[in-house]
Protein backbone atom coordinates (compact mmCIF):
# COMPACT_ATOMS: atom_id res chain seq x y z
CA UNK A 1 0.00 0.00 0.00
CA UNK A 2 1.13 3.80 -0.67
CA UNK A 3 1.01 6.17 1.38
CA UNK A 4 -1.77 7.90 -0.22
CA UNK A 5 -3.64 5.20 -0.52
CA UNK A 6 -7.39 5.86 1.15
CA UNK A 7 -9.27 1.72 0.83
CA UNK A 8 -7.59 -1.56 -0.20
CA UNK A 9 -8.82 -4.54 -0.50
CA UNK A 10 -7.15 -7.60 -0.24
CA UNK A 11 -8.57 -11.52 -0.87
CA UNK A 12 -12.26 -10.20 -1.43
CA UNK A 13 -14.28 -12.99 -2.18
CA UNK A 14 -17.95 -13.79 -2.79
CA UNK A 15 -19.64 -16.99 -3.12
CA UNK A 16 -23.50 -17.60 -3.52
CA UNK A 17 -23.76 -21.22 -2.51
CA UNK A 18 -21.60 -23.24 -5.74
CA UNK A 19 -21.61 -20.07 -8.00
CA UNK A 20 -18.59 -17.60 -7.18
CA UNK A 21 -19.10 -13.88 -8.04
CA UNK A 22 -15.98 -12.53 -6.44
CA UNK A 23 -13.06 -14.55 -6.47
CA UNK A 24 -9.61 -13.30 -4.44
CA UNK A 25 -9.53 -9.61 -5.83
CA UNK A 26 -6.89 -7.11 -4.71
CA UNK A 27 -6.89 -3.52 -5.34
CA UNK A 28 -5.85 0.02 -3.95
CA UNK A 29 -8.21 3.12 -4.53
CA UNK A 30 -5.87 6.28 -3.59
CA UNK A 31 -6.90 9.61 -2.05
CA UNK A 32 -8.42 12.76 -4.54
CA UNK A 33 -8.43 9.99 -7.32
CA UNK A 34 -10.76 9.24 -10.20
CA UNK A 35 -10.25 5.37 -10.16
CA UNK A 36 -12.17 3.15 -12.92
CA UNK A 37 -13.59 -0.58 -12.42
CA UNK A 38 -14.62 -2.49 -15.77
CA UNK A 39 -15.29 -5.50 -17.23
CA UNK A 40 -18.22 -7.43 -18.81
CA UNK A 41 -21.58 -7.59 -17.36
CA UNK A 42 -21.20 -10.56 -14.48
CA UNK A 43 -17.60 -9.47 -14.01
CA UNK A 44 -18.19 -9.06 -10.53
CA UNK A 45 -17.61 -4.88 -10.48
CA UNK A 46 -20.74 -4.09 -9.09
CA UNK A 47 -20.31 -6.86 -6.29
CA UNK A 48 -17.04 -5.31 -5.13
CA UNK A 49 -18.59 -2.13 -4.43
CA UNK A 50 -21.39 -3.22 -2.77
CA UNK A 51 -19.05 -5.04 -0.76
CA UNK A 52 -17.06 -1.48 0.02
CA UNK A 53 -20.21 0.17 0.66
CA UNK A 54 -21.20 -2.55 3.86
CA UNK A 55 -23.98 -3.34 1.31
CA UNK A 56 -23.01 -6.56 0.85
CA UNK A 57 -20.83 -8.96 3.14
CA UNK A 58 -18.34 -10.50 1.74
CA UNK A 59 -17.32 -14.37 2.40
CA UNK A 60 -14.06 -13.94 2.98
CA UNK A 61 -11.63 -10.94 2.69
CA UNK A 62 -10.34 -7.44 4.43
CA UNK A 63 -11.04 -3.95 3.62
CA UNK A 64 -8.41 -1.59 5.02
CA UNK A 65 -9.19 2.16 5.48
CA UNK A 66 -6.82 4.63 6.18
CA UNK A 67 -4.46 1.45 7.36
CA UNK A 68 -6.80 0.13 9.40
CA UNK A 69 -8.46 -3.35 8.54
CA UNK A 70 -12.37 -4.11 9.25
CA UNK A 71 -13.66 -7.99 8.34
CA UNK A 72 -16.97 -7.25 9.14
CA UNK A 73 -18.27 -4.53 7.29
CA UNK A 74 -21.87 -2.74 7.22
CA UNK A 75 -23.38 0.44 5.99
CA UNK A 76 -23.07 2.07 9.24
CA UNK A 77 -19.33 1.22 8.83
CA UNK A 78 -18.67 2.44 5.79
CA UNK A 79 -20.64 5.90 5.98
CA UNK A 80 -18.80 6.50 9.51
CA UNK A 81 -15.79 6.26 7.53
CA UNK A 82 -17.13 8.12 4.89
CA UNK A 83 -17.68 5.99 1.82
CA UNK A 84 -20.90 6.40 -0.21
CA UNK A 85 -22.43 4.90 -3.29
CA UNK A 86 -24.74 5.88 -5.67
CA UNK A 87 -26.61 2.75 -7.07
CA UNK A 88 -28.05 2.78 -10.86
CA UNK A 89 -31.14 3.17 -9.16
CA UNK A 90 -31.74 5.55 -6.78
CA UNK A 91 -32.81 5.65 -3.60
CA UNK A 92 -34.89 8.58 -3.48
CA UNK A 93 -38.59 9.35 -2.34
CA UNK A 94 -40.73 10.93 -5.20
CA UNK A 95 -43.12 12.86 -3.50
CA UNK A 96 -40.62 14.38 -1.06
CA UNK A 97 -38.84 17.57 -1.29
CA UNK A 98 -35.69 17.59 -2.19
CA UNK A 99 -34.22 18.95 1.05
CA UNK A 100 -36.49 15.89 2.82
CA UNK A 101 -34.55 13.52 0.48
CA UNK A 102 -31.61 14.77 1.68
CA UNK A 103 -32.21 14.90 5.30
CA UNK A 104 -34.31 11.78 5.60
CA UNK A 105 -33.31 10.29 9.45
CA UNK A 106 -31.42 13.26 9.58
CA UNK A 107 -33.27 16.04 10.00
CA UNK A 108 -31.80 19.38 11.84
CA UNK A 109 -33.89 20.27 14.68
CA UNK A 110 -34.20 23.37 16.64
CA UNK A 111 -35.24 21.76 20.24
CA UNK A 112 -37.43 19.33 19.73
CA UNK A 113 -38.63 20.52 16.47
CA UNK A 114 -37.73 19.82 12.65
CA UNK A 115 -35.75 23.05 11.49
CA UNK A 116 -36.64 22.79 7.89
CA UNK A 117 -35.47 26.76 7.23
CA UNK A 118 -31.97 25.52 8.60
CA UNK A 119 -32.20 21.94 6.03
CA UNK A 120 -32.78 23.95 3.29
CA UNK A 121 -30.22 26.48 3.58
CA UNK A 122 -27.54 23.26 4.62
CA UNK A 123 -28.83 21.62 0.99
CA UNK A 124 -28.52 25.49 -0.90
CA UNK A 125 -24.81 25.68 0.71
CA UNK A 126 -24.24 21.74 -0.55
CA UNK A 127 -25.59 22.83 -4.60
CA UNK A 128 -23.36 25.97 -4.15
CA UNK A 129 -20.08 24.24 -3.30
CA UNK A 130 -20.87 21.96 -6.31
CA UNK A 131 -21.65 24.16 -8.79
CA UNK A 132 -25.32 23.51 -9.69
CA UNK A 133 -28.75 24.89 -9.43
CA UNK A 134 -31.48 23.08 -7.49
CA UNK A 135 -34.16 23.76 -5.55
CA UNK A 136 -33.74 22.47 -2.21
CA UNK A 137 -38.17 22.51 -2.36
CA UNK A 138 -38.94 20.90 -5.36
CA UNK A 139 -39.99 17.26 -5.12
CA UNK A 140 -38.02 14.75 -6.50
CA UNK A 141 -41.09 13.62 -8.74
CA UNK A 142 -40.33 17.06 -10.86
CA UNK A 143 -36.30 16.67 -11.49
CA UNK A 144 -34.64 15.12 -14.36
CA UNK A 145 -32.62 11.63 -13.80
CA UNK A 146 -28.94 13.82 -14.01
CA UNK A 147 -30.17 16.07 -11.58
CA UNK A 148 -31.74 13.15 -8.72
CA UNK A 149 -28.25 11.85 -9.48
CA UNK A 150 -26.72 15.06 -7.90
CA UNK A 151 -29.40 14.72 -5.44
CA UNK A 152 -27.29 11.60 -4.26
CA UNK A 153 -23.79 12.74 -4.42
CA UNK A 154 -25.20 15.54 -2.09
CA UNK A 155 -26.69 13.13 0.21
CA UNK A 156 -23.22 11.85 0.48
CA UNK A 157 -21.43 14.75 0.89
CA UNK A 158 -23.83 15.56 3.84
CA UNK A 159 -22.24 12.67 5.34
CA UNK A 160 -18.97 13.73 4.60
CA UNK A 161 -17.72 11.08 2.15
CA UNK A 162 -14.22 10.96 1.50
CA UNK A 163 -14.81 8.20 -0.82
CA UNK A 164 -17.78 7.81 -3.39
CA UNK A 165 -18.78 5.18 -5.67
CA UNK A 166 -21.10 5.76 -8.74
CA UNK A 167 -22.35 2.58 -10.54
CA UNK A 168 -22.83 3.46 -14.10
CA UNK A 169 -24.03 7.22 -13.65
CA UNK A 170 -24.15 8.34 -16.88
CA UNK A 171 -26.27 5.15 -18.24
CA UNK A 172 -29.64 7.25 -19.07
CA UNK A 173 -28.31 10.65 -19.24
CA UNK A 174 -27.99 13.16 -22.44
CA UNK A 175 -24.59 14.66 -23.57
CA UNK A 176 -25.42 17.84 -22.04
CA UNK A 177 -26.22 16.03 -19.12
CA UNK A 178 -23.12 14.08 -18.76
CA UNK A 179 -21.53 17.87 -19.24
CA UNK A 180 -22.72 18.80 -15.62
CA UNK A 181 -21.79 15.36 -14.38
CA UNK A 182 -18.79 16.01 -15.33
CA UNK A 183 -18.31 18.98 -14.04
CA UNK A 184 -19.27 18.19 -10.82
CA UNK A 185 -16.98 14.94 -10.65
CA UNK A 186 -13.93 17.36 -11.56
CA UNK A 187 -14.93 19.91 -8.45
CA UNK A 188 -15.13 16.84 -6.08
CA UNK A 189 -11.83 15.59 -7.29
CA UNK A 190 -10.29 19.53 -6.65
CA UNK A 191 -11.94 18.79 -3.09
CA UNK A 192 -9.31 15.98 -2.79
CA UNK A 193 -12.60 13.45 -2.90
CA UNK A 194 -11.57 9.58 -3.98
CA UNK A 195 -14.05 8.37 -6.80
CA UNK A 196 -15.05 5.03 -8.14
CA UNK A 197 -16.16 4.89 -11.18
CA UNK A 198 -18.15 2.09 -12.91
CA UNK A 199 -18.58 2.65 -16.49
CA UNK A 200 -19.22 0.48 -20.07
CA UNK A 201 -18.39 3.98 -21.95
CA UNK A 202 -14.60 3.46 -22.28
CA UNK A 203 -14.22 7.17 -23.94
CA UNK A 204 -15.79 8.45 -20.81
CA UNK A 205 -13.33 6.39 -18.92
CA UNK A 206 -10.30 7.44 -20.69
CA UNK A 207 -11.33 11.28 -20.53
CA UNK A 208 -12.10 11.49 -16.60
CA UNK A 209 -10.01 8.45 -14.89
CA UNK A 210 -6.92 8.29 -13.40
CA UNK A 211 -6.89 4.64 -13.13
CA UNK A 212 -7.91 1.62 -14.08
CA UNK A 213 -9.20 -1.78 -12.77
CA UNK A 214 -9.95 -4.39 -14.96
CA UNK A 215 -12.23 -7.66 -13.83
CA UNK A 216 -13.09 -10.62 -15.51
CA UNK A 217 -15.52 -13.49 -14.09
CA UNK A 218 -14.88 -12.01 -10.74
CA UNK A 219 -11.35 -12.60 -10.97
CA UNK A 220 -8.54 -8.87 -10.36
CA UNK A 221 -6.67 -8.83 -14.05
CA UNK A 222 -5.13 -5.95 -13.87
CA UNK A 223 -5.03 -2.23 -12.89
CA UNK A 224 -3.23 0.57 -14.61
CA UNK A 225 -2.62 3.90 -15.48
CA UNK A 226 -5.31 5.24 -17.84
CA UNK A 227 -2.60 7.53 -19.80
CA UNK A 228 -0.26 4.17 -20.28
CA UNK A 229 -3.13 1.99 -22.24
CA UNK A 230 -5.77 2.19 -24.60
CA UNK A 231 -8.95 1.10 -25.59
CA UNK A 232 -8.34 -1.79 -27.72
CA UNK A 233 -6.02 -3.05 -24.55
CA UNK A 234 -8.49 -2.65 -22.37
CA UNK A 235 -11.15 -4.61 -24.68
CA UNK A 236 -8.84 -8.03 -24.64
CA UNK A 237 -8.24 -7.37 -20.70
CA UNK A 238 -11.66 -7.56 -20.19
CA UNK A 239 -13.28 -10.23 -22.46
CA UNK A 240 -10.02 -12.36 -22.38
CA UNK A 241 -9.72 -12.27 -26.45
CA UNK A 242 -9.62 -10.12 -29.36
CA UNK A 243 -13.11 -8.87 -30.41
CA UNK A 244 -13.31 -8.89 -33.99
CA UNK A 245 -15.21 -5.66 -35.97
CA UNK A 246 -18.04 -5.21 -34.11
CA UNK A 247 -20.16 -4.73 -36.98
CA UNK A 248 -20.55 -6.66 -40.36
CA UNK A 249 -18.77 -4.88 -43.35
CA UNK A 250 -21.55 -4.44 -45.80
CA UNK A 251 -22.06 -2.98 -49.50
CA UNK A 252 -24.05 0.41 -49.24
CA UNK A 253 -27.15 -0.01 -50.66
CA UNK A 254 -30.99 1.42 -49.99
CA UNK A 255 -33.74 -0.37 -50.06
CA UNK A 256 -34.88 -0.70 -53.55
CA UNK A 257 -38.55 -0.33 -54.71
CA UNK A 258 -39.40 -3.92 -55.35
CA UNK A 259 -38.58 -4.97 -52.13
CA UNK A 260 -42.19 -5.22 -49.97
CA UNK A 261 -43.04 -2.82 -47.34
CA UNK A 262 -44.35 -4.91 -44.11
CA UNK A 263 -45.13 -1.53 -42.08
CA UNK A 264 -46.19 1.59 -43.25
CA UNK A 265 -47.06 4.85 -41.58
CA UNK A 266 -48.95 7.46 -42.29
CA UNK A 267 -49.97 10.68 -40.89
CA UNK A 268 -49.32 9.59 -36.78
CA UNK A 269 -50.15 11.90 -34.60
CA UNK A 270 -50.42 12.19 -30.58
CA UNK A 271 -49.24 14.50 -27.69
CA UNK A 272 -45.44 13.32 -28.77
CA UNK A 273 -45.45 12.98 -32.34
CA UNK A 274 -46.57 14.86 -35.68
CA UNK A 275 -47.06 13.12 -38.84
CA UNK A 276 -44.90 10.48 -38.51
CA UNK A 277 -45.12 8.85 -41.97
CA UNK A 278 -42.45 5.86 -43.81
CA UNK A 279 -42.27 2.51 -44.22
CA UNK A 280 -40.12 -0.38 -43.48
CA UNK A 281 -39.33 -2.95 -46.06
CA UNK A 282 -38.93 -6.87 -45.64
CA UNK A 283 -35.43 -7.64 -44.43
CA UNK A 284 -34.70 -4.64 -43.38
CA UNK A 285 -32.77 -2.51 -40.43
CA UNK A 286 -34.39 1.17 -40.00
CA UNK A 287 -32.83 2.99 -37.26
CA UNK A 288 -34.41 5.95 -35.84
CA UNK A 289 -31.76 8.92 -34.41
CA UNK A 290 -32.88 11.90 -32.68
CA UNK A 291 -31.83 13.63 -29.03
CA UNK A 292 -33.50 12.41 -26.08
CA UNK A 293 -37.06 13.86 -26.21
CA UNK A 294 -37.28 14.06 -29.64
CA UNK A 295 -40.21 11.78 -30.03
CA UNK A 296 -37.80 8.23 -31.00
CA UNK A 297 -39.42 5.84 -28.26
CA UNK A 298 -42.83 7.53 -28.57
CA UNK A 299 -43.12 6.55 -32.44
CA UNK A 300 -42.49 2.78 -31.59
CA UNK A 301 -45.01 2.88 -28.70
CA UNK A 302 -47.73 4.29 -30.77
CA UNK A 303 -47.04 1.51 -33.31
CA UNK A 304 -47.21 -0.87 -30.82
CA UNK A 305 -50.55 0.38 -29.45
CA UNK A 306 -48.91 1.41 -25.87
CA UNK A 307 -49.47 5.46 -26.33
CA UNK A 308 -52.81 6.35 -28.05
CA UNK A 309 -52.97 7.14 -31.51
CA UNK A 310 -54.87 10.27 -32.18
CA UNK A 311 -54.95 10.67 -35.84
CA UNK A 312 -53.43 8.59 -38.55
CA UNK A 313 -52.83 4.87 -40.16
CA UNK A 314 -50.79 2.06 -39.57
CA UNK A 315 -50.59 -0.75 -42.51
CA UNK A 316 -48.85 -4.11 -42.41
CA UNK A 317 -48.30 -5.58 -45.71
CA UNK A 318 -50.47 -3.83 -47.62
CA UNK A 319 -53.38 -3.70 -45.16
CA UNK A 320 -54.94 -1.05 -42.74
CA UNK A 321 -54.39 -2.38 -39.25
CA UNK A 322 -55.89 -1.04 -35.85
CA UNK A 323 -53.58 -1.59 -33.18
CA UNK A 324 -55.55 -0.80 -29.77
CA UNK A 325 -52.74 -2.37 -27.19
CA UNK A 326 -50.14 -4.89 -27.26
CA UNK A 327 -51.59 -7.38 -27.97
CA UNK A 328 -53.36 -6.57 -30.74
CA UNK A 329 -49.39 -6.01 -32.21
CA UNK A 330 -48.07 -9.21 -30.86
CA UNK A 331 -50.88 -10.68 -32.69
CA UNK A 332 -49.92 -8.98 -35.98
CA UNK A 333 -46.20 -10.09 -35.55
CA UNK A 334 -45.04 -7.00 -33.82
CA UNK A 335 -42.15 -7.78 -31.01
CA UNK A 336 -41.28 -4.61 -29.20
CA UNK A 337 -37.73 -4.94 -26.89
CA UNK A 338 -38.44 -1.58 -24.53
CA UNK A 339 -35.85 0.82 -23.32
CA UNK A 340 -36.11 -0.20 -19.82
CA UNK A 341 -35.78 -3.64 -19.42
CA UNK A 342 -36.05 -4.11 -15.86
CA UNK A 343 -39.52 -2.11 -15.56
CA UNK A 344 -40.78 -2.39 -18.84
CA UNK A 345 -38.99 -5.86 -19.68
CA UNK A 346 -38.80 -8.51 -16.92
CA UNK A 347 -40.42 -9.10 -14.36
CA UNK A 348 -37.42 -9.19 -11.82
CA UNK A 349 -38.87 -11.22 -9.21
CA UNK A 350 -39.82 -14.21 -11.03
CA UNK A 351 -38.13 -16.85 -11.88
CA UNK A 352 -35.99 -16.60 -15.31
CA UNK A 353 -37.92 -19.90 -16.97
CA UNK A 354 -41.63 -17.49 -16.42
CA UNK A 355 -40.21 -14.75 -17.84
CA UNK A 356 -38.95 -16.66 -21.17
CA UNK A 357 -42.28 -18.20 -21.47
CA UNK A 358 -45.00 -15.56 -20.13
CA UNK A 359 -45.80 -14.77 -23.59
CA UNK A 360 -46.40 -17.88 -24.91
CA UNK A 361 -47.78 -19.29 -21.72
CA UNK A 362 -51.14 -20.26 -23.52
CA UNK A 363 -49.63 -21.88 -26.21
CA UNK A 364 -47.74 -24.02 -23.63
CA UNK A 365 -50.86 -25.30 -21.65
CA UNK A 366 -52.18 -28.63 -22.06
CA UNK A 367 -55.57 -27.93 -20.43
CA UNK A 368 -55.11 -25.99 -17.48
CA UNK A 369 -51.93 -26.42 -16.92
CA UNK A 370 -48.48 -25.95 -18.56
CA UNK A 371 -46.73 -28.66 -20.21
CA UNK A 372 -43.57 -29.48 -18.81
CA UNK A 373 -41.77 -31.05 -22.08
CA UNK A 374 -43.07 -27.77 -24.24
CA UNK A 375 -41.59 -25.47 -22.12
CA UNK A 376 -38.17 -27.06 -21.50
CA UNK A 377 -38.08 -27.56 -25.26
CA UNK A 378 -38.75 -23.68 -25.62
CA UNK A 379 -36.05 -22.43 -22.48
CA UNK A 380 -33.59 -24.95 -24.23
CA UNK A 381 -33.81 -23.33 -27.67
CA UNK A 382 -34.00 -20.04 -26.06
CA UNK A 383 -30.55 -20.36 -23.88
CA UNK A 384 -28.68 -22.48 -26.62
CA UNK A 385 -29.66 -19.87 -29.29
CA UNK A 386 -28.92 -16.87 -27.43
CA UNK A 387 -25.93 -18.05 -25.19
CA UNK A 388 -27.78 -17.29 -21.75
CA UNK A 389 -25.40 -17.75 -18.94
CA UNK A 390 -27.20 -18.41 -15.79
CA UNK A 391 -26.86 -20.82 -12.92
CA UNK A 392 -30.39 -21.99 -12.80
CA UNK A 393 -33.68 -20.85 -14.99
CA UNK A 394 -35.39 -21.17 -11.38
CA UNK A 395 -33.48 -18.33 -10.45
CA UNK A 396 -34.79 -14.38 -10.28
CA UNK A 397 -34.69 -12.64 -13.00
CA UNK A 398 -32.57 -9.57 -10.89
CA UNK A 399 -29.93 -12.23 -10.35
CA UNK A 400 -28.08 -11.93 -14.03
CA UNK A 401 -26.12 -9.57 -15.23
CA UNK A 402 -27.18 -6.61 -17.56
CA UNK A 403 -26.03 -8.41 -20.86
CA UNK A 404 -28.12 -11.54 -20.01
CA UNK A 405 -31.06 -10.05 -18.64
CA UNK A 406 -31.15 -8.31 -21.89
CA UNK A 407 -30.88 -12.23 -23.88
CA UNK A 408 -34.02 -13.16 -21.54
CA UNK A 409 -36.08 -10.36 -22.95
CA UNK A 410 -35.14 -11.27 -26.37
CA UNK A 411 -35.60 -14.34 -25.70
CA UNK A 412 -39.40 -13.62 -24.40
CA UNK A 413 -40.06 -11.95 -28.11
CA UNK A 414 -38.25 -14.47 -30.18
CA UNK A 415 -40.58 -17.19 -28.74
CA UNK A 416 -43.61 -14.68 -30.45
CA UNK A 417 -41.87 -15.88 -33.97
CA UNK A 418 -42.77 -12.18 -34.84
CA UNK A 419 -42.35 -10.83 -38.02
CA UNK A 420 -41.29 -7.52 -37.03
CA UNK A 421 -38.65 -6.38 -34.16
CA UNK A 422 -38.44 -2.78 -32.48
CA UNK A 423 -35.07 -2.59 -30.64
CA UNK A 424 -35.34 0.48 -28.49
CA UNK A 425 -31.54 0.94 -26.57
CA UNK A 426 -30.77 -2.82 -27.62
CA UNK A 427 -27.61 -2.63 -25.91
CA UNK A 428 -28.37 0.37 -23.11
CA UNK A 429 -26.09 -0.74 -19.86
CA UNK A 430 -24.30 -3.87 -21.25
CA UNK A 431 -20.66 -4.68 -21.64
CA UNK A 432 -18.64 -4.67 -25.51
CA UNK A 433 -18.63 -8.26 -25.51
CA UNK A 434 -22.34 -8.59 -25.19
CA UNK A 435 -22.95 -5.68 -27.27
CA UNK A 436 -20.87 -7.52 -30.09
CA UNK A 437 -23.39 -10.67 -29.72
CA UNK A 438 -26.31 -8.28 -29.75
CA UNK A 439 -25.68 -7.20 -33.12
CA UNK A 440 -24.63 -10.92 -34.38
CA UNK A 441 -28.07 -11.60 -33.44
CA UNK A 442 -29.69 -8.58 -35.27
CA UNK A 443 -27.96 -9.37 -38.01
CA UNK A 444 -29.30 -12.91 -37.95
CA UNK A 445 -32.81 -12.24 -37.45
CA UNK A 446 -32.31 -9.49 -40.62
CA UNK A 447 -30.66 -12.74 -42.73
CA UNK A 448 -34.02 -14.53 -42.24
CA UNK A 449 -36.00 -12.06 -43.58
CA UNK A 450 -37.20 -10.56 -40.20
CA UNK A 451 -37.49 -6.28 -40.50
CA UNK A 452 -36.48 -4.67 -37.89
CA UNK A 453 -36.42 -1.13 -36.05
CA UNK A 454 -33.60 0.06 -33.89
CA UNK A 455 -33.34 3.01 -31.82
CA UNK A 456 -29.98 4.07 -30.08
CA UNK A 457 -28.72 7.14 -28.51
CA UNK A 458 -25.12 5.78 -29.60
CA UNK A 459 -23.78 7.22 -32.89
CA UNK A 460 -21.69 4.85 -33.73
CA UNK A 461 -24.69 1.83 -33.02
CA UNK A 462 -26.78 3.74 -35.05
CA UNK A 463 -24.72 4.33 -38.43
CA UNK A 464 -23.34 0.59 -37.60
CA UNK A 465 -26.76 -1.63 -37.66
CA UNK A 466 -28.89 0.83 -40.42
CA UNK A 467 -29.39 0.47 -43.68
CA UNK A 468 -31.74 3.78 -43.42
CA UNK A 469 -32.06 6.46 -40.57
CA UNK A 470 -34.91 8.38 -39.71
CA UNK A 471 -33.67 11.46 -38.40
CA UNK A 472 -36.39 12.88 -35.36
CA UNK A 473 -36.44 16.46 -33.92
CA UNK A 474 -39.24 18.08 -31.35
CA UNK A 475 -41.64 14.67 -32.27
CA UNK A 476 -40.93 15.09 -36.66
CA UNK A 477 -39.15 13.28 -38.57
CA UNK A 478 -36.45 16.05 -39.88
CA UNK A 479 -34.89 13.63 -42.51
CA UNK A 480 -34.29 10.57 -43.77
CA UNK A 481 -30.17 8.82 -44.31
CA UNK A 482 -29.66 5.91 -46.31
CA UNK A 483 -26.32 3.86 -44.82
CA UNK A 484 -24.20 5.31 -48.01
CA UNK A 485 -24.76 8.72 -47.01
CA UNK A 486 -25.29 9.07 -43.46
CA UNK A 487 -22.32 10.95 -41.12
CA UNK A 488 -22.49 11.65 -37.19
CA UNK A 489 -22.23 15.39 -38.33
CA UNK A 490 -25.27 14.79 -40.65
CA UNK A 491 -27.48 13.07 -37.97
CA UNK A 492 -26.54 15.19 -35.42
CA UNK A 493 -27.30 19.08 -37.74
CA UNK A 494 -31.28 16.76 -37.89
CA UNK A 495 -31.46 16.48 -34.63
CA UNK A 496 -30.46 19.61 -34.02
CA UNK A 497 -33.05 21.48 -36.01
CA UNK A 498 -30.05 22.96 -37.75
CA UNK A 499 -31.19 21.35 -41.44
Amino acid sequence: MHNDTLLSVRGLTKKYGPVTVLDNVDTDFRKGEVHALIGENGAGKSTLCKIIAGAIMPSSGTIWVNGVSYENFVPGTARALGISMVYQEFNLIPEMTVFENLFVGKEMRKGVFVDTKAMIRRSEEIFNDIGVSIDPSARIKSLSVAYCQLVEIAKALLDDSKLLILDEPTATLTNTEVEILFRVLGKLKSDSISLVYISHRLEEVFRLCDEITVLRDGAFIKTMKTAETDIESLIRLMIGRELSQEFPVRTPSAPTKTVPSVLKVEGLCNKKIKNISFELKKGEMLGIAGLVGSGRSEIVRAIFGADKVEKGAIYLNGKKTVIKNPWNAIKNGIALIPEDRKREGLMLILPIALNISIIKIKDLCRSLFISPSKERELLKKSVNLLSINAASLGNPAWSLSGGNQQKIVLAKWLATNSDIFIFDEPTRGIDVGAKKEIYDFLFKLKSEGKSIIVISSEMQEILGLSDRILVMHEGMIKGELNYAEATQERILTLASGLA
